[in-house]
């Protein structure tokens, strides 16, 4: 397990730095006089492209882990229903022009919320089929809330920062996993919740949450350094979201923070294995179980991560 858990591990690093390399490059490509330069409030090509498009892969694959967790459970909703719902919250956060106010953004994933609700609806009951009805639109919210819109805010920080800020937030997010772990292995003794996820401690937490605490640190420490966000490549520093130095006593609290909640979203997932009765997600990633396995953590601290970077003091 932990042989394979190494293996793969590195694998996924190795290609989310390649992705966003990558993305960091289309930065330079300049889209002056055209439509995307009104749509998207930037003289260059809109930030994250690729970021995008990998959101939307594995958002879509994981949509179909979760799938079989509403089929568990009785609900009869369309397998490619609840992946255009868990895809649909993502492209809808970054195709949203920058022009809109907060109000009309509001009102705009209102919309396509309802429409995707009765859209569940009327997919499932064609032919005229009315059991279960509740079971599918209710799926296909949830699905475009936990799978399209949380993971969404990534892609609102990368609209004025480099990728590398995602990747250090993810990074961070999972050294609280790598350190619990490790952690738990070691020194566990004290069941953190017995009932729901029977192998995690109180011991192995604590590590956890000191090694993101750490990471957080260090990773704002080279940002300070070497000031990889600042300015944008694509604007005006004036609407950068993340501006250096960081405090690194601010560093520490947030990945501390991002660290508990990461705990949570894991927690989550497991709560959701539990009641479809299930132990992994998926068998897609060896020594991990399924992408939802993988990216639980990562899913629920986004927006939290977003608020701790927006309130980020300067150092």
């Amino acid at each position: 397990m932990l042989r394979y858990r190494l293996v793969f591990g590195t694998l996924m690093i190795g290609l989310l730095l390649l992705v966003f390399w990558a993305d960091a490059r289309l930065d330079h490509v300049p889209v002056e006089g055209t439509l995307l330069e009104s749509w998207f409030g930037r003289r260059y090509l809109p930030a994250g492209l690729l970021l995008l498009c990998l959101l939307v892969v594995v958002m879509a694959l994981t949509s179909a882990e979760l799938h079989r967790f509403f089929l568990a459970k009785g609900a009869d909703i369309s397998r490619s229903m609840t992946i255009i719902a868990g895809s649909t919250g993502c492209v809808l956060v970054y195709a949203a022009p920058a022009s809109m106010t907060s109000h009309e953004t509001i009102a705009l994933f209102a919309t396509v919320l309802v429409l995707v609700f009765l859209a569940s609806l009327l997919r499932h009951s064609w032919g005229g089929v009315v059991e279960g009805s509740l079971h599918a639109g209710g799926a296909a919210v949830f699905a475009f809330v936990y799978l399209g819109t949380l993971p969404g805010f990534y892609l609102l920080l990368r609209r004025w920062n480099t990728p590398w800020l995602i990747v250090a937030l993810i990074l961070i997010t999972k050294s609280c996993d790598i350190g619990a772990y490790f952690t738990g292995r070691a020194l566990g003794r004290h069941k953190l919740i017995p009932w729901l996820s029977p192998g995690k401690t109180w011991e192995g937490l604590i590590g956890g949450l000191m090694f993101s605490g750490l990471v957080g640190v260090g990773l704002a420490a080279l940002g300070n350094h070497f000031q990889p966000m600042l300015p944008p490549l694509v604007t005006d520093a004036s609407l950068a979201t993340l501006h250096w130095p960081v405090p690194l006593w601010y560093a520490a609290l947030a990945g501390v923070i991002m660290g508990g909640v990461g705990q949570l979203g894991d927690l989550t997932a497991s709560l959701l294995k539990r009641d479809a009765g299930l132990k992994d997600s998926g068998r897609s990633i060896p020594g991990f179980g399924g992408l939802l396995d993988v990216v639980d953590s990562p899913i629920v601290v986004a927006p939290v991560a977003y608020w701790l970077v927006r309130l980020a003091p300067v150092g």
